[in-house]
């Protein structure tokens, strides 16, 4: 770190944990699913855990703190295109959270894994296995589900192919930027930063644990009033 660098408060804790876990979680359900019908509760538990997960990312997009939220990292067309423009000739523009590109991205990811993990609450193998509310769909809108489910879980894993290769190869070796540090440490190191996101205090954790609670009441309380 040059002298001129400072280690910025970026990423607050929520957001990092929630990351994590969703990392966690996709690769569980992926395993889980892998494995047969001892496994299928616990991938069907995964997946409602992943939809409140997405939920409370989706809120503390609008309620987190100053780089958590969508108004920080997401732009039009026009700053889209510098954005990318400047990384492909390895001159990235600096950003304290999220550029352009990287916040499509996670918005990208974040519709296709809530897509995929609702419409597995409908699916249903026909034999052994259905989703909490495959029961309140018809047969044709199910086995569509199924289908979307499977296919959007590969279309997933593109994107978070794409995601990866960005994070580890492209964006160390070309624009010489380290993602993965700061979504563990919560801090980057900015020659210029335009300010921290501050209020990483305990009132940041409570807020995020309420709205985490309320997610999850609302996904689990809702599968199970409608199944």
């Amino acid at each position: 770190m040059s002298s001129a660098e400072q280690r910025t408060a970026v990423w607050d804790a929520p957001l990092r944990l929630f990351h994590w876990a969703l990392v966690g979680l996709i690769g569980f359900s992926w395993w889980s699913g892998e494995q047969g019908l001892g496994w299928m509760s616990a991938h069907m538990l995964a997946g409602q855990a992943i939809l409140a997960l997405v939920a409370f990312r989706v809120l503390w997009g609008l309620l987190g703190t100053r780089h958590a939220r969508f108004a920080d990292f997401l732009a039009g067309p026009r700053r889209v295109l510098v954005d990318l423009r400047g990384l492909l000739r390895g001159r990235p523009e600096p950003h304290t959270g999220h550029g352009p590109v990287g916040g499509w991205m996670v918005v990208a990811i974040l519709a296709l894994v809530a897509l995929q993990a609702s419409s597995g609450l409908f699916a249903s193998d026909d034999i052994f296995t259905e989703g909490p509310l495959a029961g309140r769909v018809s047969g044709e809108t199910s086995d569509f589900l199924t289908w979307a489910h499977h296919v959007l879980f590969d279309a997933l894993l593109w994107v978070v192919g794409l995601h990866v290769a960005a994070v580890v190869l492209f964006y160390p070796l070309v624009a010489r930027t380290n993602l993965i540090a700061p979504m563990i440490t919560g801090r980057k190191r900015l020659s210029a930063p335009s300010g921290s996101a501050g209020g990483f205090g305990w009132r940041v954790g409570v807020r995020a644990l309420i709205l985490l609670g309320l997610c999850a009441a609302a996904v689990y309380g809702g599968v199970s009033w409608a199944g």
